[in-house]
């Protein structure tokens, strides 16, 4: 049950990233959605809990830098895309 619920968790955290950071063809690709989720979660949530002092709980500088994490994710990815399609 804890690993669906980190598939969903970051999920909506990478549909959030996409929200935040747009799309040119608009809609939300969920296939980045899950894997900008859970790398950015990672990443970024382990990094700031972790500089925080919260330790491995579920706290909001988590939830924030898991946000951080998969925003920095999608915007790399869609970087990558256009410079490879040019």
């Amino acid at each position: 049950m804890l690993i669906i619920g980190l598939i969903l968790f970051g999920m909506l955290i990478g549909a959030g990233a996409q929200l935040i950071v747009g799309k040119p063809e608009g809609g939300i690709n969920w296939s980045l959605a899950i894997v900008a989720g859970l790398v950015g979660s990672f990443v970024g949530g382990l990094l700031i809990s972790l500089i925080a002092g919260d330790g491995l709980d579920f706290r909001p500088s988590g939830i924030i830098g898991s946000l951080v994490g998969a925003i920095l994710v999608t915007a790399g990815w869609l970087w990558y895309k256009k410079r490879s399609a040019a």
